[in-house]
């Protein structure tokens, strides 16, 4: 991902600043499907300038904290997935339906009514606005294929998987889109195959091969058990990773300070770098470097140096941001600790 040794990056996303979302109406509909423009504090005519300036506060933010490979905190999203499940052809994002949610809540899903198509760019503005504000390496994040039909009622195709085989067709082509504009590294999200294995063991891994195909960037994917506020007592294994041995990304990130992973599971990944979570993002306490430092020290007994990348185990969209920073600069002060070691 980049030249230096145990490079820092994030999940995705960083806290929105009070003065452009309604933090109560988010808590009130964590992680939406459907289109929640009620989170969104400023009006629509000087919403995007807000959003530009409050991206700028993200990238600052990462800058000041040491983060090597930065995103741009996808302040512009209601949630990780929705800005570009909404965009697309075939689904219908005024009349949802009702079907029960990761978190075991009944939830608001868009319904698919017709073939699923890309039909224009979605996030290459977000992209050519990163890469301009920063000298630093770039990511972004997608929604992965399975997890973005785990999230829509299928009212055409009645088969998940040939749905989810559209979907893969319309993310790869954002992904090639977003890599023409020259981010460094794209990420996938599919914390829904952790969530429901059976489905992910049966096409997950074919999805995603087809929105990975033909990517020239590198490339990672993220599994999780969730956001912090939403799920407060997480697993301490995950139901669906060793599987991702036979993806083509070259990177899979997931979570381990907050569930406590076991780290053997690495050995189930050969061959694959691994983005490694080292901040426990269900804790009101900032990390110190030195704790920071001992999960990186963990992983390494798992892994080579050239193989692992520092990061928190999932997005920070829910924390305060004084403690996101905190956390963020704790985690680039453990990795250089422990990357002033391995260099002597």
């Amino acid at each position: 991902m980049t030249n230096t040794l145990l490079p820092t990056t994030v999940v995705g996303s960083y806290p929105q600043p009070d003065w452009l979302v309604d933090r109560d109406v988010l808590a009130q509909n964590l992680v939406p499907r459907v289109r929640m423009k009620q989170m969104w504090r400023v009006p629509e005519d000087a919403l995007e300038q807000a959003q530009d300036d409050a991206t700028l506060i993200a990238i600052r933010d990462m800058e000041r904290a040491g983060v090597d490979i930065i995103t741009d905190g996808e302040i512009r999203r209601e949630s990780y997935s929705n800005r570009f499940a909404l965009a697309l052809d075939g689904v219908d994002v005024d009349n949802p339906a009702r079907t029960m949610g990761r978190a075991g809540k009944e939830t608001l899903v868009p319904r698919v009514v017709g073939k699923i198509r890309r039909n224009r760019p979605v996030e290459v503005r977000d992209v050519e606005f990163l890469v301009a504000n920063t000298e630093r390496r770039t990511k972004i994040t997608l929604p992965g294929p399975f997890t973005l039909s785990q999230q829509a009622s299928d009212e055409y195709y009645r088969d998940e998987e040939a749905m989810a085989m559209d979907y893969a067709a319309a993310v790869n082509e954002e992904a090639k889109d977003l890599l023409a504009a020259g981010v460094d590294v794209i990420q996938f999200d599919e914390p829904w195959m952790q969530a429901r294995p059976e489905g992910a063991a049966r096409f997950g891994v074919k999805a995603l091969n087809r929105a990975l195909e033909g990517l020239s960037g590198e490339t990672v994917v993220h599994v999780c058990f969730g956001y912090a506020a939403v799920v407060k007592e997480k697993p301490s294994g995950y139901s669906f990773l060793s599987q991702l041995a036979d993806c083509t990304a070259g990177t899979i990130s997931i979570e381990a300070a907050q569930p406590k992973l076991d780290l053997a599971v690495l050995e189930g990944l050969p061959g694959k770098k691994i983005m490694l979570g080292v901040l426990d993002l269900g804790s009101a306490e900032v990390e110190t470097p030195e704790m920071v430092a001992e999960r990186i020290r963990a992983g390494l007994r798992r892994l080579p140096a050239e193989r692992l990348v520092v990061a928190p185990d999932c997005g920070m969209k829910y924390l305060p941001r004084p403690r996101a920073f905190g956390k963020l600069r704790a985690m680039a002060e453990g990795a250089a600790i422990v990357r002033r070691e391995l260099q002597g």
